[in-house]
């Protein structure tokens, strides 16, 4: 279930009768327990409460109790024994009257009384498996407003079919903008009248609906003539009661679909709503989803936290400005050129989706502006901040509404706050007739027209507020000495995801600058056009992007282009979890990159620390790895810069299947040509059967055997369909063709060798290597490193080559994808003594030996990080800490500083003997 169906869910709860003894089951089915757990909880099969209560494990322990006992019962709760022994995240309690409960994990407690459950479920949200963020714990009105409207949506779309083609969608788009415009102006006295569109609407419509469309297309005309034009317009009379709006807002079409009775109630109950409580950047996020019917069920799931769009902001340009502001003190001189700078700053952000980045900016600055006026005793004054200050484009059409939207209603709203109701009041309507966020492809759109550079001005004109980009309104702003700032979150699409589409667009910003562009994910597209609106701008940028554009092969392509247009990075956030509120979506790994031309002496690099602490450190450069390093770019290279042992890929087969041996199939042969046959069969392993443990074979026949396994009938019947099979598998098996017999391509070691997966789950710790005798065949789904010597083994299974495969190395979708020309070659080993040598051979073995104990788990069981068994991770500490004493005297901090060394280490390597 998502947000929106869990406060439906709640609201309906809370007005049933209460029962003491169903309301835990009412409860629980309310947060998306099937009613399968519902029925094995009432049964008592899964109820582990120990005090008469309902106890589901890992999840809560509900207990009804006597009118006034809630208090005492929580306590009950806190201290029972199988609250604690299973694992329960939250204690509730009610009597009825009353509501108690406590998160276990946060300590954060909630006292409520029953019936106001519903404005406070947001703090359950984690029972259903939903990462809350503060924002929508309290915004129990979005929630309840984004559900209702998506009710009329569906609705209103059932009834009108053809509003949902392509030409009637954006009609019905602006219809939904332009209701919750009016929602939030009867609210907030902007319309002069409390309901007023409300109350029309149930007093002048009837009862069945039948007139609701003509009644709004009178209001809208009406709110989009002035009034010394109304009369002659023939408008009706009782329309006159709302104000003239202009902005664009109701021009162009009035076709209102046709409404149902349904669809009238639930246009009354939205507004019955209470819409002064609408928070612009929580509710426009939420918003989104409701005009796209693929996105609708995750309603309520696209909030970005504050705390996120603030780690780009912050070091972007708003810690700059409140810097200066200190600085300033209640110099009146210096606070009138902040605030002058603050009228020309430009907010950009050209993936904008419903508008959070440009909100949360266009508040911020106007709280500076608001202690600048209060220094200087000017509190009330009119602000010199215009939302055409904040630009946006985004490609659907709905969003970029809702983005229009929630600007209007962010900036009334500071108006309230800074200026009092009643000079916003005053200065609101008519809104202004100019259009800001541009609906259209970032990537085909040049963004020069939308945001022009200084002393530019937009060049395309149009008629309504809702234009596509070829039709919006001319913005006549001043540029001079104007600071642009972009930023957004734009859409990653790895090129495993990217449409065809896309694929194009990207090609056609880089195909023409570098080679293997297609490796690189769809969001370097706004990295490039961003560094090309640079060249003609006063403008910096930070974006939130995949960790993967900055690691192997994408590394090498982007990160060379953007240098080159003189543009470095000032500030980055290293590898972090940023999560929608969606539990299919707990969090993609992404970084934040921030990169100018007019550049700070000190550059901040921001990382979390493993207690979860955001740490700031500064240096000279930030390389395209994100270190604090030199820019240098690890490319591939075809033999070890510094290991001694060269590693390939296993053998390949190219066989249709017919070299290839399941259990069973080897038990056949066997039985049915005799033991003796055992001699041509191996062990063949990899990377999925040493991970996961499965277990194949193959036949392998040496020249010099081949007419000794030809006797065996079973043996020559597949040797014959191995040839067959190349015959018609093109080019690439003809070079195999004269000899069935044997593999494609044999890399098979005479000695003991380290298989290296080459794809492994991103939560593993460590390179997990295996150690496999020269009589098992390695497959080509894995790397062979010679393994004459275990100190091999050590190095690749330590912390520090996994932080530096993670650092350099690609991704397979979320998996790593072990490259031994990236990963393994490229890797810089330090200066080791004969006794160095030893006690990693020795810390090897004891890895292996140590595993050897937990037979039959397999390694994704053994290296399962939340599962690791402690003598094996005991066994992996002292290694690690072995190997990094020998590199700098001590352990390494963190996997920064593990990378931040060996990167040094790598430049005085390949400076010295350049890869070859």
């Amino acid at each position: 279930m998502n947000a929106v169906e869990i406060a439906e869910a709640v609201a309906e709860l809370v007005e049933e009768t209460f029962d003491g003894d169903e309301f835990p089951y009412s409860f629980l089915r309310a947060f998306g327990n099937p009613d399968a757990t519902i029925e094995r909880l009432r049964s008592g099969n899964t109820n582990r409460s120990d005090i008469g209560g309902v106890l589901q494990r890992n999840n809560i322990h509900i207990l009804t109790c006597d009118v006034g006992a809630a208090g005492a019962a929580l306590e009950t709760l806190r201290e029972s024994l199988a609250t604690k022994s299973q694992k329960a995240k939250f204690i509730l309690v009610t009597d009825g009257i009353d509501i108690e409960a406590e998160d276990l994990n946060s300590g954060e407690t909630l006292a409520c009384s029953f019936k106001d459950l519903e404005e406070k479920f947001g703090f359950f949200l984690p029972l259903a498996n939903i990462t809350t963020v503060r924002e929508i714990r309290e915004s129990s009105f979005d929630i309840k407003a984004t559900g209702r409207l998506n009710k009329l949506y569906v609705e209103l779309l059932k009834n009108n079919p053809d509003w949902s083609s392509t030409d009637k969608r954006n009609e019905m788009n602006h219809f939904m903008a332009r209701l919750i415009f009016c929602f939030f102006a009867e609210d907030t006295d902007i319309f002069g009248s409390e309901n007023l569109l409300t109350s029309t609407i149930e007093k002048m419509s009837s009862r069945d609906a039948s007139d609701v469309h003509l009644i709004l297309s009178d209001i809208f005309k009406t709110m989009n003539t002035n009034y010394s034009e109304r009369e002659e317009a023939g408008l009706p009379r009782w329309a006159n009661a709302f104000p003239y709006v202009n902005g664009g807002m109701f021009s162009g079409s009035t076709d209102i679909p046709i409404f149902t009775k349904i669809a009238r109630t639930y246009l009354l109950h939205i507004g019955k709503l209470d819409w002064t409580k609408i928070n612009p950047d929580v509710f426009g996020s939420m918003l989104q989803a409701v005009a796209d019917e693929e996105e609708r069920g995750s309603l309520g799931m696209h909030y970005t936290s504050v705390p996120n769009i603030m780690r780009v902001l912050d070091p972007l340009f708003l810690n700059d400005l409140r810097q200066k502001l200190a600085s300033a003190g209640d110099n009146s001189r210096k606070l009138l050129n902040i605030r002058s700078r603050l009228s020309k700053i430009r907010v950009f952000d050209p993936a904008c989706g419903s508008g959070n980045f440009l909100v949360i900016a266009y508040k911020e600055m106007r709280a500076i502006e608001a202690e600048i006026l209060a220094r200087r005793n000017e509190k009330g004054d009119k602000s010199v901040i215009p939302i055409t200050n904040f630009r946006g484009i985004e490609v659907r059409d709905f969003s970029a509404e809702i983005a229009r939207l929630a600007l209007i209603i962010a900036e009334f709203q500071c108006n309230v706050i800074y200026r009092g109701q009643r000079e916003a009041l005053a200065d609101f309507l008519p809104l202004d007739n100019q259009n800001w966020i541009t609906c259209g492809n970032a990537l085909k759109i040049n963004w020069l027209s939308v945001c022009p550079p200084e002393g530019g001005a937009t060049e395309l004109l149009g008629d309504d507020l809702f234009s596509k980009p070829e039709k919006h309104y001319k913005v006549a702003f001043k540029n001079e000495g104007a600071e642009t700032y972009i930023c957004g979150n734009p859409p990653y699409k790895g090129s495993n995801w990217r449409t065809d589409e896309q694929t194009a667009e990207l090609g056609d910003l880089v195909s023409h600058r570098a080679r293997g562009w297609k490796a690189l994910d769809y969001v370097c597209g706004w990295f490039l056009k961003a560094a090309d609106y640079c060249k003609s701008n006063n403008a910096s940028f930070a974006f939130v992007a995949t960790n993967s554009i900055c690691q192997g092969t994408q590394a090498a392509i982007l990160w060379p282009i953007l240098f080159e247009e003189e543009l470095e990075i000032f500030f980055a956030y290293t590898s972090f979890k940023w999560s929608n509120l969606a539990a299919h979506n707990a969090g993609v790994s992404v970084i934040i990159v921030g990169m100018s031309k007019d550049l700070p002496t000190s550059r901040k690099l921001y990382e979390d620390d493993d207690s979860g602490e955001l740490q700031r450190r500064e240096g000279s450069n930030i390389n395209a790895y994100l270190l604090l390093a030199q820019n240098i770019i690890v490319r591939s290279a075809r033999s070890p810069i510094s290991f001694s042992t060269k590693i390939t890929d296993g053998s390949g087969a190219l066989d249709g299947g017919n070299l290839i041996l399941t259990s069973d199939e080897k038990r056949a042969l066997l039985e049915t040509e005799g033991s003796s046959c055992a001699k041509f069969i191996k062990k063949y392993v990899g990377s999925s059967e040493f991970i996961k443990g499965g277990v194949r074979y193959c036949l392998w026949i040496d020249d010099n055997n081949l007419s000794e396994a030809n006797v065996f009938t079973s043996i020559s019947s597949r040797i014959s369909r191995v040839r067959e099979f190349r015959e018609n598998a093109g080019s690439r098996a003809q070079t195999a063709l004269n000899r069935p017999h044997k593999f494609a391509w044999i890399n098979k070691l005479d000695c003991n060798q380290i298989l290296v997966p080459t794809v492994f789950s991103e939560r593993r710790e460590y390179v997990t290597a295996g150690l496999y005798s020269k009589d098992t065949i390695i497959n080509n789904a894995a790397s062979i490193v010679e393994a004459s010597d275990l100190s091999v083994f050590s190095i690749i299974s330590s912390r520090l080559h996994m932080a530096w495969v993670r650092a350099i190395a690609g991704k397979l979708e979320d998996r790593i994808r072990y490259t031994s020309s990236t990963c393994y070659n490229t890797f810089p080993l330090t200066d080791f003594t004969e006794a160095n040598l030893n006690d990693l051979r020795k810390s090897a073995a004891n890895i292996l030996s140590v595993r050897e104990l937990h037979f039959p788990a397999t390694i994704a069981d053994l290296y399962d990080p939340d599962l690791m068994p402690s003598n094996l991770r005991a066994a992996h500490d002292q290694n690690d800490e072995i190997i990094e004493r020998i590199y700098i005297g001590r352990n390494f901090k963190n996997d920064t500083e593990r990378v931040e060394i060996l990167f040094n280490l790598y430049t005085k390597i390949t400076s010295a003997a350049p890869t070859n």
